[in-house]
């Protein structure tokens, strides 16, 4: 999944908790993100924090699903409450995907 489409696939899945999401299409979403919140933030702080705002609920849900390619649920991103929790993950999140079919969907293309 290239970059244009893994914004598309987040955006439309916007509150989308269920089903799988690939490596690829998790992470180009966060480096949408985060140039975006750069962009938004230089021009002013308010609309920095009207695009966080707006981009929280689908950055959840495609870590929620990029949990599940993993057979892990979407609640462990609980652990970003914590400082440590979050370098557990990042190292799930890097994961490769499980080929298998699991109780979240097939595996995505």
């Amino acid at each position: 999944m290239n970059f244009g489409q893994a914004i598309s696939s987040c955006l439309r899945n916007y509150a989308t908790f269920s089903e799988r999401a690939s490596r690829s299409e998790f992470w180009w979403f966060f480096l949408f993100q985060i140039l975006v919140s750069i962009a938004a933030n230089t021009v002013s702080e308010k609309l920095g924090g009207l695009i966080s705002l707006g981009l929280l609920l689908p950055a959840l849900a495609v870590g929620a699903r990029r949990l599940h390619d993993i057979g892990k649920s979407g609640w462990w991103q609980l652990l970003m409450i914590s400082g440590i929790g979050f370098l557990v993950l990042v190292y799930w999140w890097v994961q490769p995907t499980e080929d298998d079919v699991s109780s979240y969907g097939s595996s995505p293309a």
